[in-house]
């Protein structure tokens, strides 16, 4: 759910860009470009979130690499496999098997390395090693082991730094959230404990820098087409279109195109990881005047130019909700077809048979089925329909039946699965574990007929981002 105060998205000013040396500007989540930001590395629900992934998925997660077969010592000396031992210490932590795998692969490559060393075993999190400290110094051999170091590590964080940062608000002296901190001559202000704590961990950017390149590469969720996303703890709302996430500017714009229920609340981490997009300014169906006085009816992200001021008044438009823009930003719309004095009502018309109740929508000449009542609630939420004779829909052009718009969640009255609609396709959601991780609510489910959900065109799977699947 989102609050409806929601008025002005603002951008965070500390982001950083690393590309191999390079900067890329625009490139889609997942691809080459990846956003940095030093003062907020993983949120504190993530690093605690001790079920994200059971033991088969932790298994499986580790068949990329030497740890799959991999069985040794656990702390209290029992002979355990590498999956075992990392989901107990994720367990008896409360610390995510997650960050611990990200860990493992940071310190020494761990995950996903064939031939790994004994050296990188036997210190696999890289725990009680300091920058200038030999592995061979005796007064660290007590933690030597991987089952030793990955409890260890992860008992680190839960009942050391975390522990710490929740009594007195900082550990070491140093660290904590809203304290600023020099690292690598550099001024950081860690945002949450969980950052600050990688902080106290690994005390130098770089280090950290893997470890979210890591996470992103693995673990970071690419929501589809048409979902809106929202922060945790932040106002800003975001649509995301192909791989970029598009602010929203006001309430006014979000509710004329959107459904306030279908918001779900990601990790700030997680919303840093789009790339920006072209933000959304104006409320659907604005009428907008450059700077050469020439008018548009805004109709999503196109704009229908009238051909006349005597046109604009036919369509019934007043000239006092006009909304001055400048000609720069004209060029960042698509350019719709005129509307001229023959054109009628652009926003469309609905108009049901009163016959058998048959509902269509007509605009620009053509009628446009509606074949479900679902589909007409989330479409037309607050549009009336006039009771009309088969004759008058007959007189337009027959065209394709309007489906269900991105971002709904949907599912058939005789099929457990679900689907989301994204690109105007549906996609189905191969688990519920699947579900929840994406951040869905049940809730938000539209059951319709199973001939309505075939309209429909079906999409490739969304998956787990853990299995390194695609959607």
């Amino acid at each position: 759910m989102v609050k409806k105060d929601v008025i002005l998205y603002m951008k965070n000013s500390h982001l950083y860009t690393l590309l191999t040396g390079a900067l890329l500007v625009g490139a889609p989540i997942n691809a080459l470009a990846f956003d940095f930001n030093p003062n907020y590395i993983l949120s504190d629900s993530e690093l605690h979130d001790s079920f994200s992934m059971d033991l088969n998925q932790i298994q499986h997660f580790l068949s990329r690499g030497y740890l799959e077969n991999y069985v040794t010592e656990d702390w209290q000396g029992n002979l355990k496999y590498a999956s075992d031992i990392i989901w107990r210490a994720a367990q008896n932590n409360r610390i995510n098997p997650k960050f611990l795998l990200v860990l493992l692969q940071k310190e020494q490559s761990l995950v996903e390395d064939n031939t790994p060393t004994d050296r990188q075993l036997d210190w696999a999190t890289g725990y009680a090693v300091c920058d200038n400290c030999s592995k061979s110094d005796p007064a660290i051999q007590r933690w030597k082991g991987f089952g030793k170091q990955v409890n260890s590590a992860a008992m680190q964080f839960s009942d050391g730094y975390m522990a710490d940062i929740e009594a007195v608000g900082s550990t070491q002296g140093i660290y904590g959230p809203d304290i600023p901190v020099i690292i690598d001559n550099q001024v950081l202000v860690p945002e949450n404990a969980a950052t600050a704590s990688m902080y106290a961990y690994t005390p130098h950017i770089q280090g950290n820098q893997n470890f979210a390149l890591i996470w992103n590469r693995w673990f970071s969720v690419q929501h589809p087409t048409g979902t809106l996303v929202q922060a945790e703890g932040e106002p800003g709302i975001y649509l995301i279109e192909f791989g970029y996430k598009r602010p929203i500017h006001s309430w006014s714009a979000f509710i004329s195109r959107f459904n306030k229920d279908l918001v779900i609340t990601v990790s700030k981490s997680a919303l840093d990881n789009y790339p920006d997009g072209r933000a959304i300014d104006f409320p659907n169906y604005s009428l907008l005047q450059d700077e050469n006085g020439e008018i548009y009816l805004l109709v999503n992200d196109s704009l229908r130019h009238f051909d006349s001021l005597e046109t604009f008044k036919k369509i019934g438009f007043s000239e006092d909700e006009i909304v001055e823009i400048k000609n720069s930003d004209v060029a960042g719309f698509d350019l719709g077809e005129e509307l001229t004095y023959k054109s009628s009502n652009p926003r469309g018309d609905l108009l049901q048979l009163n016959t058998n109740g048959a509902v269509f929508h007509i605009k620009d000449g053509v009628r446009h089925a509606i074949n479900d009542p679902s589909i007409l609630k989330a479409r037309f939420p607050n549009e009336a329909v006039t009771q009309v004779s088969p004759t008058v829909v007959e007189q337009y052009k027959e065209g394709q039946a309007l489906n269900f718009p991105d971002g709904y969640l949907v599912k058939s009255d005789d099929d457990p699965t679900v689907y989301v609609i994204s690109e105007g396709k549906k996609k189905p959601i191969v688990s519920g574990a699947v579900f929840t991780s994406y951040g869905w609510d049940w809730a938000d489910i539209v059951t319709v007929d199973k001939y309505t959900l075939m309209l429909h065109e079906t999409g490739l799977s969304i998956t787990d981002a853990a299995d390194g699947s695609t959607n």
